[in-house]
């Protein structure tokens, strides 16, 4: 039966909303570009508890997996291991590319992941925090006998510069008018996944392969910590 109303008789349909940027892409857009603290973007962390499903749908595409530790509050991508060579697989390719470390650069975290296992042995504060004089001092022993104390403070200088780039370490800013937490830095807890406890329990067998590669000369490389 006809009401009489046809197509021409429909009311308009309201103007569509411009659209939004999508979380998701926001998400993988910071994976893509380094580590998602929850410290730092909590809203930004809130997405990603809500869309890891389709974040690691997303990333397998780019044959990366998603790290993601929510007790220590950070989340990253990661490549996915190569295959077995013996099986004749072909090798994967890599968007985040492996990059070798320098010896110093390497004994640094080495350092710096056993002393944040004393420091969460503890049982304290949640943040560590060195001066640049502290890890001066642990890298100090595993330097060359008759390393002078210019050279010592420019090497532990440039290194821990390396460290902050590839974001283990955090130069804290002093307030304004205040010189606390000047030469400070924290060290942010991704490191335990980068160097977890088995690479830990080999600790003392790697100083020593660290110790008679810088004797012999630090410019060397190093694998993958």
């Amino acid at each position: 039966m006809d009401d009489g109303l046809n197509d021409t008789d429909a009311a308009p349909s309201p103007p569509a909303a411009p659209p939004a940027v999508p979380e998701l892409s926001q998400l993988m857009v910071q994976l893509l570009k380094g580590v998602l603290y929850r410290e730092d973007d909590e809203h930004l962390w809130a997405s990603l508890m809500r869309l890891q499903a389709r974040v690691r749908e997303q990333a397998a595409v780019l044959l990366l997996d998603l790290v993601l530790d929510e007790a220590e509050g950070h989340a990253f991508l990661k490549s996915r291991p190569d295959p077995d060579e013996s099986d004749g697989a072909p090798r994967l390719p890599r968007l985040v590319a492996r990059r070798p470390l320098s010896y110093p650069v390497s004994l640094m975290l080495a350092l710096l992941r056993k002393r944040l296992a004393e420091f969460d042995a503890g049982g304290g504060d949640t943040r560590l925090v060195l001066s640049r004089e502290d890890i001066a001092e642990l890298m100090r022993v595993f330097l060359p006998e008759g390393t002078n104390e210019a050279r010592l403070v420019d090497q532990v200088d440039a290194t821990i510069t390396k460290v902050v780039e590839l974001g283990f370490l955090r130069r804290l800013k002093p307030a304004a008018g205040s010189t606390q937490n000047r030469g400070h830095y924290e060290v942010r807890r991704i490191l335990k996944a980068f160097v977890d406890a088995q690479w830990l329990a080999d600790f003392d067998a790697r100083l020593e392969t660290y110790r008679t590669a810088l004797s012999g000369g630090a410019g060397k490389e190093a694998p993958d910590a």
